[in-house]
């Protein structure tokens, strides 16, 4: 079942996304290009559809690409786009009529039943920042500017005949490309170029600056410690340890000798947070009580949750909260004082021990020359007397 449940869950259908997505750009590459090999239903479909569709496959896989960034992100818009795009992609592969395009068809109608089992996983809303919308707008305004203006004025130009060699002419203008195959004539015609071309150059920087925005955010948070949203955006049936303490380096051993368990840090301590994103652990540098770091590191995913501070007063309240949002995950808690394990166990904790408790049964039966199997037994004593 756990092996089932893998292949159908969140990374199964990011990577089936972006297996089609790069199948789709490549297979519509080899069709416009004419380099394909006929399928069987090649003598029913002409060849200028072939070859459009080829076209129209390639724009379909960039698409696709941005929908398998949504997915990664778990945004419901990718959910939504890639659901659409998938029977799209199918469709245009059987219109190629190639061998290559089979792979295509096929995987696509693979990769639907993994998106719709996992609907409820992409819950996410995105919502624009003003900044965003603002580059959005300016771009939109620019190359609509330049495309009306020289289609307005085509006949004082060489080469813009239709308002789609009017658009050609804007967004080579606005790359600087410049191939010199539409030029202004008149005056007035290179005053309106000279126009279109300082708009669309500014609106693509703003544009451009706003995409570069979030990778330097990602760079940064790096060298403050922070979990970065490639990090986190996908922990799935992971561990999540809550704080800091003394048992933390212990447990984290640990979970990294057992193979295929994925875990995650939030803990306030940026000094701790440094030194284990420079170790390649995901890590959040956020107080783990409070409500939205434990929704970043998709504590309703987790499979377990350790709490193990040196402040019992913090892991009640990291408790409370984790338990608060995910009413069915296991959270064990380490007791820093005796007195309090039945405090934790209220909280919310299924399981409470005492490392102090524990570590003074161990010594003392090692003095007396106990055997392992004792030791054993005294391990079980101190995990029951955290439990009913």
């Amino acid at each position: 079942m756990e092996r089932i449940r893998e292949w159908v869950s969140v990374r199964a259908s990011v990577f089936l996304t972006f297996a089609v997505a790069l199948l789709s750009i490549v297979v519509g590459l080899l069709h416009i290009s004419g380099f394909s090999v006929q399928g069987p239903l090649s003598p029913f479909i002409p060849e200028f559809v072939r070859r459009t569709v080829g076209f129209t496959g390639t724009i379909t896989g960039f698409a696709m690409l941005g929908s398998g960034f949504a997915l990664r992100r778990g945004y419901r818009v990718g959910w939504h786009s890639t659901a659409v795009l998938l029977p799209l992609t199918a469709i245009q592969g059987l219109l190629q009529v190639s061998v290559f395009s089979l792979p295509l068809v096929a995987l696509s109608l693979v990769s639907v039943p993994a998106l719709v089992i996992n609907r409820g996983r992409f819950d996410r809303d995105f919502t624009p920042s003003p900044t965003q919308l603002a580059a959005g707008a300016s771009l939109a305004a620019a190359i609509s500017y330049g495309t009306v203006g020289s289609y307005a004025l085509r006949d004082e130009f060489g080469g813009v005949d239709t308002i789609v060699d009017a658009f050609y002419f804007t967004v080579v203008t606005a790359s600087t490309v410049g191939y010199g195959d539409v030029t202004p004539d008149t005056g007035i015609a290179k005053l309106f170029v000279l126009s279109a071309l300082v708009m669309n150059v500014a609106a693509f920087a703003v544009a451009l600056g706003v995409l570069l925005t979030p990778a330097i955010e990602a760079q940064l948070s790096k060298a403050l410690g922070k979990m970065t949203e490639k990090q986190f955006d996908l922990l799935d049936g992971h561990v999540l340890v809550l704080g800091y303490g003394d048992l933390t380096e212990p447990i984290l051993e640990e979970l990294a000798e057992r193979d295929g368990v994925e875990y995650a840090v939030v803990t306030t301590d940026e000094t701790a947070a440094r030194r284990l994103d420079e170790r390649s652990i995901p890590v959040l540098t956020a107080d783990p009580s409070d409500v939205e770091p434990l929704h970043r590191a998709h504590i309703e995913d987790a499979r377990a949750v350790v709490v193990a501070t040196d402040d019992d007063a913090r892991d009640a309240l990291a408790i409370l909260t984790a338990r608060q949002l995910n009413p069915d995950v296991r959270i064990v808690a380490a007791a820093t004082q005796r007195e309090n394990i039945d405090k934790l166990r209220r909280a919310g904790a299924d399981q409470v021990i005492s490392p102090t408790t524990l570590g003074g049964h161990i010594l003392i039966d090692c003095a007396f020359g106990e055997n392992g199997d004792s030791i054993g037994g005294i391990v079980d004593d101190a995990f029951d007397s955290g439990t009913e």
